[in-house]
């Protein structure tokens, strides 16, 4: 949980974009028509949650949300949002942290939170039985979470050293640097496990300003899939959070274009394979042409063993061990971003590949037959890549964040389906630049030096 937030958030992708399998948590799960059905619960204070069941196993997972993340990290105190989540779950109410932690052992409930650069989340799996117990436990950490010393300055090692190894980590601290570049005046460009000094500037009044400000209702997303109806979900959800302040309390974040340049910089570090991480400007993912950018993405470094850039770089040149593309849309910026990793010699030839790809879409588009063969892979692999019940509650948060629509998961292939052709090449031409195709590179790679 503690490593690599920026890269980490680019290999994930984008979690919208992530297929979803209606049977994979059981076949009461799929509706008549393959989709999954979704009901919208409200609990008579308001609350809302989405809601799938799935009476198949005696189990719940419950997925949460709060909008703003590491981003709102206060100037001096970044690594604020990731060490309260660490936190949340150390002691609570009358519980400290050992006797919380052995009151989760014991019934096997298993809860977690984290924070990203735009939100907080959180994870419940409980088996039904202990579920207004499981319940019970989560309501204390987000309203009444203790912070007590002994945690807080455990936690506070833990993250610390995390910190120093990813100071050796040329993938992390590639990562880092090109945030830092892309985003020099603003969050996005500050790590969100913060750096030595910011987390040992970090208080306990800090700890808890944060958790009583940025935890609040109106910023609150619910997903909960497994052995609950929705009439017990309504009348359990006001006593899970009705505690929670009405509103939170957030500082805003302007939107920004990320500062591309075309340029190269380059990190010292001694080890024998550099990591290589490049961007350029993406499209946020309210954007129209979002799907169509999804499905050339694929095309170009997305699609795994298929993509171009894999092809290129790997397989006919065997110059990475890795190679790929992604998009990654945030609340306040957009990118397409890379990464890769080879052998220092192979530094110099591995970016002029990527960048030759780069124009050979943007100047000849794709082939009809590479756009089918997409479109045929994300539209299959729809129902076969998420197994668990947890993942799908994730994707009901995430479906609210971005305001995409109840029948979301019912309409995503369509969505798919609708590329054509003409709109991919179009796209490509307009948006993959070559020339603003920014790389950082952390290692010591041969005859490759920072440019500007």
């Amino acid at each position: 949980m503690m490593r690599r937030g920026f890269k980490i958030m680019a290999l994930l992708v984008f979690v919208l974009m992530l297929p979803v399998s209606a049977g994979a948590a059981g076949k009461s799960i799929a509706t008549a028509n393959g989709g999954v059905g979704v009901k919208r619960v409200i609990s008579p204070g308001g609350i809302e949650a989405w809601l799938v069941e799935d009476h198949t196993n005696p189990v719940i997972s419950l997925r949460l949300a709060f909008r703003g993340g590491a981003a709102l990290d206060p100037s001096g105190k970044k690594g604020l949002a990731r060490m309260v989540a660490a936190l949340l779950d150390e002691g609570a109410g009358g519980l400290d942290s050992k006797t919380f932690q052995q009151r989760l052992d014991d019934l096997s409930i298993t809860l977690r939170f984290d924070a990203g650069r735009d939100r907080l989340t959180g994870k419940l799996r409980t088996l039904t039985e202990n579920r207004d117990e499981a319940f019970k436990l989560l309501r204390l950490s987000l309203t009444v979470p203790r912070f007590d010393a002994e945690p807080v300055e455990r936690i506070r090692m833990q993250l610390l050293s995390s910190v120093r190894q990813d100071m050796e980590d040329p993938d992390t601290v590639a990562s880092h640097a090109l945030a830092a570049r892309l985003y020099p005046d603003h969050a996005y460009g500050f790590p969100v496990d913060g750096t030595e000094n910011s987390l040992k500037a970090i208080t306990g009044d800090d700890l808890r300003r944060f958790a009583r400000d940025r935890l609040g209702r109106d910023n609150l997303f619910i997903g909960v899939v497994g052995d609950v109806t929705a009439d017990q979900l309504s009348a359990s959800l006001d006593g899970l959070f009705g505690d929670l302040p009405d509103k939170a309390k957030l500082t805003r974040i302007t939107d920004t274009t990320p500062k591309t340049d075309g340029g190269i910089s380059v990190v010292d570090l001694k080890v024998p394979q550099s990591g290589i991480t490049f961007a350029q400007v993406g499209l946020k993912r309210d954007d129209p042409e979002f799907f169509t950018a999804y499905v050339m993405n694929h095309i170009l470094g997305g699609g795994g063993f298929t993509s171009r850039l894999y092809n290129e770089v790997r397989e006919k040149r065997g110059l990475a061990y890795s190679v790929a593309s992604y998009l990654y849309p945030l609340d306040h910026s957009a990118m397409i971003m890379g990464v890769a990793g080879t052998a220092n010699a192979g530094v110099s030839e591995t970016i002029a590949v990527i960048k030759e790809q780069w124009r050979k879409m943007a100047k000849g588009g794709i082939t009809q037959s590479e756009l089918n063969d997409a479109k045929t892979y994300l539209v299959g692999s729809y129902p076969l890549r998420f197994t668990s019940s947890g993942t799908i509650a994730s994707m009901l948060v995430g479906i609210q964040l971005e305001d995409l629509g109840i029948d979301y998961m019912e309409k995503r292939n369509g969505y798919v389906e609708a590329v054509t052709l003409d709109g991919v090449n179009r796209l490509a031409a307009k948006l993959l630049d070559a020339e603003k195709l920014t790389f950082v590179i952390a290692g010591e790679p041969v005859g490759v030096e920072t440019t500007h």
